[in-house]
């Protein structure tokens, strides 16, 4: 978000980063721990990356056919409660979500999810921020992760909330969690509301 009063910065576009990237072609882990037998180092590499993914790859929940399952997304503010949005829930229910973030303050937004069955490469979080006909887009690159029994988390870069009255107000928020392949693994809205204080 821009930290210029009355105004949101309009960001480059989430798209203007892929131009002429090309995401590697998809492996089944099976094929990719059977590869290069013979480097020692690379197949150490390997295990510890990918654990007991090896062995057909981990389910964490069966009855869920999706590779990543977005659990949880927090505004993160040093010095103050983490404020949490379940993604579990609704779309509906997460469309009313309202966070409150004080004017000038910086912040982190983490992101908590599944990753299982197979690796999942490039995954990034995609933001688009809209309030009376003005829009500020970011992306954020999340990596590529493997299979686990446990949740993955990732912390984003710091950012700042703009300040003055005319920023004031409440905004909606349309994010995107995907990856490489532009599998959308969840895409739902929210809003957050800038005070001049926090009360």
């Amino acid at each position: 978000m821009s930290e210029e009063a009355g105004a949101i910065a309009p960001a480059e576009s989430p798209d203007a980063e892929d131009e002429g990237y090309v995401a590697p072609p998809k492996k089944p882990i099976d094929d990719i721990i059977a590869a290069d037998p013979e480097d020692e180092s690379l197949q150490r590499y390997k295990a510890a990356l990918l654990g007991s993914a090896g062995s057909g790859g981990i389910v964490v929940f069966p009855d869920d056919s999706r590779t990543v399952i977005v659990q949880k997304i927090w505004l993160v503010v040093e010095g103050r409660e983490d404020q949490e949005l379940d993604l579990s829930k609704s779309l509906k229910d997460i469309k009313k979500t309202k966070f409150t973030l004080k004017e000038g303050i910086k912040y982190r937004t983490r992101i908590q999810f599944i990753v299982q069955r197979e690796i999942v490469t490039g995954l990034k979080y995609i933001q688009k921020t809209k309030r009376l006909g003005m829009s500020d887009s970011l992306t954020h690159m999340v990596g590529s992760y493997p299979p686990k029994e446990t949740a993955h988390t990732f912390l984003m870069p710091e950012e700042d909330v703009p300040s003055g009255a005319m920023t004031r107000g409440s905004y909606t928020v349309h994010s995107l969690f995907t990856d490489d392949d532009k599998h959308e693994h969840l895409k739902w809205e929210w809003q957050f509301e800038i005070k001049k204080d926090w009360a």
